[in-house]
């Protein structure tokens, strides 16, 4: 974004208001990071953690904003919401009543995102009651108990307090959607890793300074992490853009079309969906492991730990998937085929119909192969810091992906309401103004003759 338009953001009053909305619901979502659910010892939690940090329980951590570690009533955080999204897309590509209220509208919209949050609600309930068994279990590495009083209450009380703070950030979220720049999901989980990233700086200099991290090591670091950031911007900027033509049209006396543009595809289609929806999926393990304490539960718990090879495969294999899936849910070839046709657009070359469907689809699948298969490099980029250097999951391949990604949707966002506001701005100056003046007029002429 230019300095110019930066300087505009606050001369916009909608836009400015939309921004200082959206820190707000931010600053209130940090803000409860910090309050306390009852039952935990602080002191045992924070020890139990801090043996933890290289492991699954440290990456969600780092997906809840600390808030794991600190045991607040946003434990679960923005999860359960999309775990329940995940279920709720997967259903509407197979279950056909769901994809009929997909295609009606606004309306159907809504049924869909009703139906979403009813989902988030019964996920945290899980979610909940498993975390609250499994801290009972929990100990430090001197052997205190993280719970103060194990028992019916405790659960009765962390179930309650859990759901409804994952409910509160739902609800942030969906505000943030509507009322803030958008994206109101992704921005709380890039909230989290961002306030992650000075105690990840402070642990990095710890490391230099007891020699576990030579100084040159910390600089060639800082560059690949640099390249890393460079390699994302310039992915996520991609596109492959189609030529589109329009047939000239003769209605009445005016001539309608002929004119050329294109029609762009970015390379990463899927965004930074993949990798947090394959999160969510590797997460569910630990969650069956804390219900029900058996040795083959925690086998697959330490197999699936960060570093591990399966682990790794697993990983890339739900990132790939992820990538094709939500491709296949957000752009259907068929239809924009059709639109294009049924505007008398047709790409050269190419006939109308089925033949533009077709290759569409084709430039599609290789486009989300090259996508997921970046995703996939740029996450796989923590597992080697983190088993090599002992870096921390905020400055992983997966965090860069998603504070990048999110902040440069949410530029884009931003520019789009500056470039709206540039467009109402000469039309209120020309031709509206015009508008609006023969519309006075003639209202005018209308009570004289009456």
């Amino acid at each position: 974004m230019k300095a110019s338009a930066l300087a505009d953001i606050f001369k916009v009053p909608e836009l400015r208001n939309r921004i200082l909305f959206t820190l707000a619901m931010l600053a209130v979502y940090r803000l409860g990071i910090f309050v306390p659910a009852p039952g935990v010892d602080r002191e045992a939690m924070s020890a139990f953690f801090a043996d933890n940090s290289g492991t699954l329980f440290g990456l969600y951590d780092m997906f809840s904003g600390g808030a794991l570690a600190q045991f607040s009533v946003f434990v679960l955080g923005i999860m359960p919401y999309i775990s329940a999204s995940i279920i709720i897309q997967l259903l509407t590509a197979t279950v056909p009543q769901l994809e009929r209220l997909s295609k009606e509208g606004q309306s159907g919209r809504n049924k869909i995102t009703q139906y979403t949050r009813y989902g988030t609600i019964a996920i945290a309930i899980v979610q909940s009651f498993s975390i609250a068994v499994g801290l009972e279990q929990m100990r430090s590495g001197a052997g205190a108990d993280v719970v103060i009083e194990a028992g019916a209450w405790f659960r009765f009380m962390t179930v309650m307090t859990m759901t409804a703070g994952s409910c509160f950030v739902m609800w942030l979220g969906e505000q943030i959607t509507e009322r803030g720049v958008g994206n109101g999901a992704s921005l709380i989980i890039t909230a989290g890793i961002i306030a992650g990233l000075p105690q990840g700086v402070v642990m990095m200099i710890q490391k230099v300074q007891v020699g576990d991290l030579t100084l040159v090591g910390l600089v060639g670091l800082g560059a690949f992490m640099f390249a890393t950031l460079a390699a994302i911007v310039f992915m996520e900027r991609a596109q492959r853009q189609i030529p589109i033509q329009y047939a000239k049209r003769v209605i009445g006396r005016r001539v309608y079309g002929g004119q050329a543009t294109h029609l762009p595809l970015k390379v990463n289609v899927a965004g930074v969906i993949p990798p947090i929806f394959a999160s969510a999926v590797l997460m569910f393990p630990a969650t069956l492991q804390t219900f029900y304490d058996h040795p083959l539960f925690r086998n697959v718990m330490a197999t699936l730990s960060p570093g591990r090879w399966m682990y790794n495969l697993v990983y890339v294999g739900l990132i790939i998937f992820f990538a094709f899936f939500y491709t296949a849910v957000t752009f259907n070839p068929v239809d924009v085929a059709d639109n294009l046709k049924k505007h008398g657009g047709y790409i050269p070359g190419i006939r109308p119909g089925k033949q533009t469907a077709d290759y569409l689809d084709r430039i599609l699948q290789r486009l989300t192969t090259a996508g997921a298969l970046y995703l996939a490099a740029v996450c796989m980029i923590p597992t080697l810091l983190i088993t090599e250097y002992g870096v921390p999951f905020y400055f992983g391949g997966t965090s860069l992906l998603i504070v990048v990604s999110v902040s440069l949707d949410t530029v884009a966002q931003i520019e789009g309401h500056l470039l709206t506001k540039h467009y109402d701005g000469l039309m209120g100056s020309g031709s509206s103004g015009n508008v609006r003046g023969r519309h006075r007029r003639l209202i005018e002429k209308t009570k004289d003759t009456t």
